[in-house]
């Protein structure tokens, strides 16, 4: 079961990117973006604490 919920994840990833790739597009460029926010807070956390 677990094994076919991942193909299907796949095949869900695959046609969504064939159908709308510059929605998908922008859906990544976001994820990145979402992550060097986290990752400029947390460096701000982190200099923060050595003060």
């Amino acid at each position: 079961m677990k094994k076919n919920l991942r193909y299907v994840a796949i095949a869900f990833v695959i046609f969504y990117l064939l159908s709308s790739p510059t929605d998908a597009a922008d859906v990544v460029n976001n994820a990145f973006s979402k992550l060097g926010d986290a990752g400029n807070s947390l460096s701000a956390f982190v200099n923060q604490l050595g003060k």
